[in-house]
C-alpha cells in the first residue's frame, strides 16, 4: 500500500488513519490477477467464468460463487463485504445489522434540502455529523432536487465532508436516480463506497454496462429487484431476478459476490388492497431465497416504504418497523435505510400491538387490515388522533362552530349556523361573534406554522356555508329597515387584480381565502383586468389596499404602468405585488420608483397577512413601510453596482455558434408532415401527471411522495392529495374537463438565426427552397461570454443549415388540458367551495403538462427516432430523453409574441385555444411550444442580449424596435425608452 500526502485537505491524522486501517489487511492480488473474477473491462474481451447456471438451481449458483471466488490466497475473508471511509467496515456473515443514515438526502429531509440549496456546507455536514454521531454505519448521500445542479451538488458535498474525519470515516451509499450524478459522487468519494442503484430494467447490456463502471471505481452495488417487467412484488420474481443479476454480474462483469447488495423491493403492507396483503412476508421468504441461493450477497431495503399506510402514526410506524427488522433480520437482512432514532426495542412492543403488526406483516388473518386500522386509532397520540367520533358534537354552539371552521368540516354548518342565529338574535352578531372567533383561531394557528394553505382553504369554504346561510336573514333585516343592517366590521378591505393580458390566478385566489380568512374584505376583480377598471373599482369600493398578480413576463411591464397610473391619478394606497415572474429586486428596481407609496413585493400566501396588518396598522405602518424602503433602496444599489458578464457583439456571438453535424444519424424524418389534431381521455394523462409541482401550488414544498411522509406538513399533504385524488376520479370519469391538442412536423432548415418552415411534404432530394415558406420563426442567440470559450446558443444550431443542402425537421404542438375546468371551477365557487375550485385548477395545470409530457413521447416515436425508448416515469418526469420542447416565453425563446405564428401555423384556435394580448394561452392549463429532435439539442437560457442584436431580431421580425424591446424587457442588457401599450 502507498500512502501520499499532500492533497487539499490531508493531514497526518487522516494519514496516520488510513494506515492503521490497511496495515493488517491481507495483500490484493496484482493488477490482471483479480481474485474476483479473471475478466479484462474491455467490451469483447476474453473472459474465463463458469458456466451459466439455471435460475432454479442453487448448487450452480453456488459453484459460480466459488468459481467467482477461487484463489484468494487463503485470506480468510470468504463471505465477508468490505466497504470504507477513513475506517474498514467489514460485514462479516455474523455480523450485526447496519443502519445507514438517511437524514443526508434532500428528498428525505427537508433542514438537508434547505442547506444544500441555501449552499450551507457546513450546516449540511453537521446533519452528516449527527447521523454518524448517532450511530449510522454507513451515509446515504442522495441530492436528487429540482432546483439543484445534483451532479455539482454531490461532487461538493462528498468534497466537503472529505475534510471532516469524524464524518469521512464511514463509507458512503451514493443515492440518485440519475447515473451521471452517481458517476459524480464515484469521481470523488474517498474509500470504497455503495452505490444506490442499478437494476435490470433497462436491460442487461445497461446493467452490465454500469456495473463494470462501478466496478472500475471500486465501489459496491445496490442491485434493486426490477427488471425490464417493472418491480418484482412476488417471491418467485423477485428470486428469480436477483439470480439472474447475480450470474450477470459474477459471469460478465467480473463483480465479486461480496460487492453485491440486493435490495428485494420493501413495499407497503395493509393499504386495503388484497394484493398487497403479501408484502411484508413476501420480502422477508425472498431474503432467505436469496441468501441461501446467492451466496456471498448482501441483503439491503428501505424500512420505511413497508407502513406508509400508517404515515401520522408514529406509534404503529415504529411497532411496524422494529417487529419487520427482527423478522428480515434473522432472515439474512445486512442492512437498511432506516431512522433509528424511532425504533422501539422488539420486546417493548405491547403484546397486543404486537399481535396486530405481525397479523400485517405475515398475512395471517383475512382481516388483519381491518383490525389493525381500528386498533391503530386507539394507539396513536393524542397530540395526532384523527377525530373520528362526534365527541365534538357535545359542546356549546360556539364550540361546534371554532371546531367545524378549524377542521373545515361542513356536514353540520348549517344546522349550528341556525341555532347560533336563534341564540344570538342577528345574523350579523353571529358572524361578528363566533365565527370571527373561530376565523381569528385559523388565523392564529396558520400564522404559528400550525396550519398549512389546504387547510385554511377548507375553513374558508366552512366560513362561506355559514355567511351563506345567514345571508338571507341580513338581506330580510336590510329590507325592514331602511337604513340597512350594517354589515360585519372587517380589518380592512383589499381589492385583487390579475393584470391585463393574464389569465393565471390560482396564486391570487388563494391570497384572497387566507387573508378573507382573517377577517379582510377581498375584491377579487378576477384575471385580465385593465388598469383604468383596477384604479376605478378602488376608489368606488374605497378600498384600503391594491394587490397586483401576474405570471407572464409582460405582466411585469404592465405592473410597472399601473404603479405609473397610480401616481399620475394620486391614488395614495400601498401596492401589492406577486406572481411567478416577479421578484423583490424587479419590484425594488422598476415599480417602486415609479410610485410614492409603499410597494411591497409578496412572494406567496404565508406573507400576505403579516404585510397587510402592518401596512394597516397605525401604529406599525411606519417603521414598516422605512424598512421596505431601506430593503428595496439597499436592492437598487446593488442592481446598480452588480457585475455582469460582459457581451459579445452580435457578430461574434453568431460567429461562435453551436455547430453540430447534420447527417442521416442527426437528422430523423417524421412519419408524417402537417399538423394532425388529438383528443385524449384523460385516464390516459393520470399516470404522467407530476404531482411535486401541484403540491407547490398550495405552498407545501416537497418531492412527491416523500412530502406525504413529512414531519411537519405531511398530514395537510396527505390529506389534499386524497382529496384531489378523488375529485380527479370524478372529472376523469365524468369527463368534465377535456384535452384536446393540435401537433405535426414541418421541412425545416435554418437560415442565420432564423428557423424557416416549409410546405408540408417530403422531398428526398433535398431541395426544401423549392416549397413554399409556411412560417419563419427568429430567434434569439446567447451574447454573453460564456466560460471557457463555449459556444453561443440559439434554438436555429439545432436544425440543419440551408447551406448544407440538407432537409431537417421541426415540430410543433399547442394543447389544453383546461376545456371546462373554469366552469368547473366556478360551479364550485357558486357553492361557496373555493377549495375544490382551487383544486380544479391546480389538477387542471398538472394534467395539462402531463399532456405535454404524453404527446412528447408519442411526437418521439413517431419522428422514428425513439421507437424503442424505455418508458420510465420517473426518466419521463426528469426529461432523460432525446429532443426538447422548449416553450414560447421560457429561456431559450423569451418573446411570448412568436405564438401568434405558432398558433396561425398549428391552427390551434380551432381546438378552444386562443391568446390574450400579451400572450397568455386560453385556457389558462395549457402549454405550447416547439420540437427540436437533434441529439445534441439541450435546453439552455438566453439570459442578456444587445441593442446590436435586438435591432436585428426586430428587422427579421417586422415589427418596431420599441414593440419587440417591450416584449423582450426581461433579458434587455440595456434600458430602453419604453412606454407600455
Amino acid at each position: 500500500v502507498n500512502i501520499v500526502g499532500g492533497c487539499c485537505g490531508t493531514t497526518p491524522d487522516h494519514i496516520r488513519a488510513v494506515a492503521a486501517a490497511v496495515k493488517d489487511l491481507p495483500p490484493r492480488p496484482r493488477p490482471g490477477h483479480d481474485v474476483r473474477h479473471t475478466a479484462p473491462d474491455t467490451a469483447g474481451g476474453s473472459q474465463t467464468a463458469p458456466p451459466s447456471p439455471r435460475a432454479d438451481d442453487s448448487d450452480e449458483l453456488r459453484r459460480l460463487h466459488a468459481g467467482a471466488a477461487s484463489g484468494r490466497d487463503g485470506d480468510g475473508l470468504h463471505g465477508f463485504s468490505r466497504y470504507s471511509g477513513l475506517e474498514p467496515l467489514v460485514l462479516r456473515p455474523d455480523a450485526n445489522f447496519q443502519m445507514i443514515g438517511e437524514r443526508t438526502n434532500v428528498t428525505g429531509s427537508k433542514r438537508f434540502a434547505r442547506l444544500v440549496l441555501a449552499g450551507d456546507w457546513t450546516g449540511a455536514a453537521q446533519v452528516a455529523a449527527d447521523q454518524v454521531r448517532g450511530g449510522a454505519n454507513i451515509l446515504d448521500v442522495n441530492m436528487d432536487e429540482g432546483m439543484l445542479d445534483s451532479e455539482a451538488a454531490m461532487t461538493t458535498f462528498l468534497h466537503y465532508i472529505a475534510t471532516e474525519p469524524e464524518i469521512a470515516r464511514v463509507p458512503i451509499m451514493i443515492d440518485s436516480s440519475k447515473w451521471s450524478v452517481i458517476e459524480a459522487g464515484l469521481k470523488c468519494v474517498q474509500g470504497k463506497a455503495i452505490v444506490n442503484s442499478i437494476s435490470l430494467k433497462e436491460g442487461e447490456a445497461d446493467f452490465l454496462a454500469k456495473a463494470r463502471t462501478i466496478r472500475r471505481y471500486g465501489a459496491a452495488m445496490v442491485v434493486m429487484a426490477f427488471d425490464e417487467r417493472g418491480q418484482a412484488d412476488t417471491v418467485e420474481r423477485k428470486v428469480a431476478i436477483c439470480q439472474r443479476a447475480y450470474r450477470l454480474l459474477i459471469e460478465q462483469a467480473g463483480v465479486a459476490a461480496e460487492d453485491i447488495v440486493f435490495d428485494p423491493n420493501v413495499l407497503a403492507i395493509a393499504t386495503g388492497l388484497e394484493e398487497h396483503a403479501d408484502y411484508g412476508c413476501n420480502f422477508i421468504e425472498a431474503t432467505r431465497q436469496i441468501k441461501a441461493t446467492c451466496p456471498g450477497v448482501k441483503i439491503s431495503g428501505g424500512i420505511s416504504n413497508l407502513s406508509f399506510s400508517f404515515r401520522g402514526n408514529d406509534v404503529v410506524r415504529e411497532a411496524i418497523h422494529s417487529a419487520f427488522l427482527f423478522h428480515a433480520i434473522r432472515a439474512g437482512l445486512d442492512m437498511g435505510i432506516v431512522n433509528a432514532g424511532q425504533l422501539i426495542v422488539y420486546e417493548d412492543i405491547p403484546a397486543d400491538l404486537l399481535e396486530h403488526v405481525e397479523d400485517i406483516i405475515f398475512n395471517r388473518r383475512a382481516d388483519a387490515t381491518e383490525r389493525m386500522v381500528v386498533y391503530a386509532e386507539q394507539v396513536k397520540g393524542a397530540g395526532s388522533k384523527r377525530t373520528t367520533d362526534l365527541a365534538w358534537r357535545t359542546g356549546s354552539v360556539e364550540s361546534r362552530l371554532a371546531h367545524a371552521l378549524v377542521h373545515g368540516v361542513v356536514d353540520y354548518i348549517e344546522t349550528d349556523t341556525e341555532e347560533a342565529r336563534a341564540k344570538y338574535g342577528r345574523p350579523l352578531s353571529v358572524i361578528e361573534g363566533p365565527l370571527m372567533d373561530g376565523m381569528k383561531v385559523v388565523g392564529d394557528l396558520f400564522g404559528a406554522g400550525k396550519m398549512f394553505l389546504p387547510q385554511v382553504v377548507k375553513s374558508a369554504r366552512a366560513m362561506k356555508r355559514a355567511v351563506a346561510h345567514l345571508e338571507p336573514f341580513m338581506e330580510a333585516e336590510r329590507a325592514s329597515r331602511a337604513a340597512g343592517a350594517g354589515s360585519a366590521r372587517t380589518q380592512g378591505r383589499v381589492l385583487l387584480a390579475t393584470v391585463k393580458g393574464d389569465v393565471h390566478d390560482i396564486g391570487k385566489n388563494i391570497v384572497g381565502v387566507v387573508l378573507g380568512c382573517n377577517n379582510y374584505e377581498v375584491i377579487d376583480l378576477g384575471v385580465m383586468v385593465h388598469c383604468d377598471r383596477i384604479l376605478q373599482e378602488a376608489r368606488e369600493r374605497d378600498v384600503d389596499i391594491v394587490g397586483l398578480s401576474g405570471l407572464i413576463t409582460p405582466s411585469l411591464d404592465e405592473m410597472v404602468f399601473v404603479a405609473q397610473e397610480m401616481k399620475r391619478r394620486d391614488v395614495s394606497l400601498p401596492l401589492l405585488i406577486g406572481g411567478a415572474t416577479t421578484s423583490r429586486q424587479h419590484t425594488a428596481v422598476k415599480i417602486a420608483p415609479e410610485y410614492g407609496q409603499p410597494v411591497v413585493h409578496v412572494p406567496d400566501a404565508s406573507r400576505v397577512v403579516d404585510v397587510v396588518s402592518h401596512l394597516l396598522s397605525r401604529e406599525h405602518r411606519a417603521a414598516f413601510d422605512a424598512s421596505n424602503q431601506a430593503d428595496q433602496q439597499r436592492l437598487r444599489d446593488q442592481y446598480g453596482t452588480r457585475r455582469e458578464k460582459p457581451l459579445l457583439s452580435y457578430a461574434d456571438a453568431r460567429a461562435n455558434r453551436l455547430r453540430l453535424p447534420f447527417d442521416d444519424d442527426t437528422i430523423a424524418v417524421p412519419a408524417f408532415t402537417g399538423a394532425r389534431h388529438v383528443d385524449v381521455d384523460l385516464a390516459e394523462l393520470v399516470p404522467y401527471i407530476d404531482w411535486t409541482f401541484f403540491f407547490a401550488a398550495w405552498e407545501l414544498k416537497g418531492r412527491f411522495p416523500a412530502i406525504l411522509d413529512h414531519p411537519q406538513h405531511g398530514p395537510a399533504a396527505r390529506e389534499l392529495h386524497l382529496h384531489a385524488t378523488q375529485l380527479l376520479e370524478r372529472i376523469v370519469n365524468g369527463k368534465l374537463v377535456r384535452a384536446r391538442g393540435v401537433y405535426g412536423f414541418w421541412p425545416a432548415t435554418s437560415d442565420a438565426d432564423d428557423l424557416v418552415l416549409y410546405e408540408p411534404g417530403f422531398d428526398r432530394e433535398g431541395r426544401v427552397g423549392r416549397r413554399p415558406i409556411v412560417a419563419r420563426f427568429p430567434m434569439l442567440r446567447q451574447q454573453e461570454v460564456i466560460a471557457d470559450a463555449k459556444p453561443n446558443r440559439s434554438l436555429a444550431d439545432f436544425v440543419a443549415p440551408a447551406e448544407s443542402g440538407l432537409v431537417d425537421y421541426v415540430g410543433a404542438f399547442a394543447l389544453t388540458a383546461g376545456l371546462g375546468a373554469d366552469e368547473l371551477a366556478q360551479r364550485f365557487e357558486a357553492e361557496h367551495d373555493d377549495y375544490s375550485a382551487i383544486i380544479v385548477k391546480a389538477l387542471a395545470d398538472r394534467l395539462a403538462e402531463a399532456f405535454a409530457e404524453y404527446l412528447h413521447a408519442r411526437v418521439r416515436r413517431e419522428w422514428g427516432y425513439a421507437a424503442d425508448e424505455p418508458v420510465d416515469q420517473d426518466a419521463l418526469l426528469a426529461e432523460q430523453y432525446r429532443g426538447i420542447r422548449p416553450a414560447y416565453g421560457y429561456p431559450a425563446c423569451p418573446d411570448h409574441s412568436e405564438k401568434v405564428r405558432l398558433f396561425d401555423l398549428l391552427g390551434a384556435r380551432r381546438i378552444g385555444m386562443d391568446l390574450t394580448e400579451s400572450g397568455a394561452m386560453t385556457p389558462p392549463a395549457s402549454v405550447s411550444g416547439l420540437y427540436f429532435a437533434h441529439p445534441q439539442a439541450k435546453y439552455f437560457n438566453i439570459q442578456r442580449v444587445g441593442l446590436d442584436q435586438i435591432e436585428d431580431y426586430a428587422r427579421r421580425k417586422g415589427m418596431p424596435l420599441a414593440e419587440v424591446e417591450r416584449w423582450l424587457r426581461p433579458v434587455l442588457a440595456y434600458e430602453p425608452q419604453l412606454t407600455p401599450a
